[in-house]
């Protein structure tokens, strides 16, 4: 199966002409419709990295940010506040308030409202329209993700869906390890206004690319309020939005603390700090690369085991902190658990809700953003309360009941491979 051929028969007569369109320029070779494919994946994983080097970039360029506008780091910092509560709002419902329209044109206009925002920001000379600059690219990020999982799942058939968002979180994984540090770097260099203009121009040339690589994409499982309302009483659904809950939750409850965690570990400097978070990165990168394949072929299986090693790496975080190596080796299980979850989450999602999956991703993505607000915030309550180590070990917990709970919905279902 191609994008061609997933597209087409049930498009409205418009649509089927714009894809045989597409397949008469691509020609009718497998391999040629087969790259064209997988073109148009990758365009999405351009997306995905566009978007989150954006989210990310305040963070790398906070004090200049704060020095230019003549704020406080803390009121600057709110900068990230804003994109995620955006995203919180919008993520469930932006694919339901545009029912009909052609997802390559709406997925497009998403990377062009994170072009306008970088724009905005490279430009703001104050800080409120800094904050609702960002505020736009909360709702690019959210609509994304709601959207771009559907997308992925018109391009490829089911038994390749894992192996595809995978190379669509890629894009994910290298913004999260290099957004911030290059930002740093570049910042310090030329100033904090040319790195949001080179975002700026990531965002141009992913626009590009996706409108040259991106067929015509039907809106997928009816979406609308009504079938955002229907899905969101599944029972299935919500314990599945239970489950990422608890281990977005646990997880983000113990890396927010990850420095003052790692300032345990004895004769540990910003040395050793740093080569626990490219360590960290590193591992996350590449579990999510093997998240893909194993989630076509045991999703069940892997549903379980990543939370919970990520709950075992993250409880041994905490209670080997006397040993840098032991530290670093629960460092990488916890990365490389933690970085296959956005993927094994997705194709979760396609798995149990096929048929109104707009509306189940966009639910997804909204727990997601709530799990981080919510979990750094519990996370930080603990640490003053209870200590650090007991913080992190509640946290892995956490993650730990979440893969029991998400890998029960997958009883009795059948799995592909």
């Amino acid at each position: 199966m191609t994008a061609i051929d997933s597209i087409a028969p049930d498009c409205p007569p418009e649509t089927a002409a714009d894809a045989a369109t597409v397949a008469t320029a691509s020609g009718s070779r497998p391999a040629e419709r087969a790259r064209s494919v997988w073109l148009a994946v990758a365009a999405l994983g351009l997306g995905g990295f566009v978007v989150v080097t954006a989210e990310f970039l305040p963070a790398s360029v906070l004090s200049l940010i704060a020095a230019d506008l003549g704020i406080s780091e803390g009121l600057a910092g709110q900068a990230v506040t804003a994109t995620a509560v955006m995203g919180l709002l919008t993520a469930p419902t932006l694919a339901a308030l545009v029912p009909n329209l052609d997802r390559r044109l709406l997925l497009a206009g998403l990377t062009g409202l994170a072009l306008v925002s970088n724009v905005v920001v490279a430009l703001a000379p104050s800080f409120p329209l800094l904050l609702v600059s960002r505020l736009l690219l909360g709702i690019a990020i959210a609509g994304f993700w709601s959207i771009s999982l559907a997308a992925v799942a018109q391009l490829v058939p089911a038994e390749r869906l894992g192996r595809a968002m995978t190379v669509v979180n890629a894009g994910v994984s290298l913004a999260t390890v290099a957004a911030v540090p290059l930002g740093s770097f570049l910042g310090d260099a030329m100033g904090w206004r040319p790195v949001f203009w080179l975002a700026a121009g990531a965002a141009a040339v992913t626009l590009v690319l996706q409108l040259a690589w991106l067929p015509p994409l039907r809106p997928s499982g009816a979406p609308g309020l009504r079938t955002l309302w229907e899905t969101s009483r599944s029972r299935v659904v919500l314990v599945g939005l239970l489950a990422i809950a608890f281990i977005a939750g646990g997880h983000f409850s113990a890396f927010t603390y990850i420095r003052p965690a790692a300032e345990l570990v004895p004769g540990l400097g910003s040395a050793g700090l740093a080569t626990l978070l490219v360590v960290f990165g590193v591992a996350a990168f590449v579990g999510n690369l093997v998240a893909g394949p194993l989630a076509d072929a045991r999703l069940g299986t892997v549903l379980l085991l990543a939370p919970v090693l990520l709950g075992v790496a993250t409880t041994s975080f905490a209670l080997v902190s006397d040993s840098f190596a032991a530290v670093l080796v629960a460092v990488a299980a916890w990365g490389a658990a933690f970085g296959g979850v956005p993927t094994l989450a997705q194709t979760w999602v396609a798995r149990v809700e096929p048929d109104r999956l707009e509306s189940a991703s966009g639910l997804v993505v909204m727990m997601f953003q709530l799990a981080i607000a919510v979990g750094a915030a519990v996370g930080g309550l603990m640490v003053e309360t209870v200590g650090i180590r007991t913080s992190l070990v509640v946290g892995g917990v956490a993650a730990a009941v979440g893969g029991v709970l998400i890998s029960s919905t997958q009883r009795g279902r059948r799995t592909v491979g």
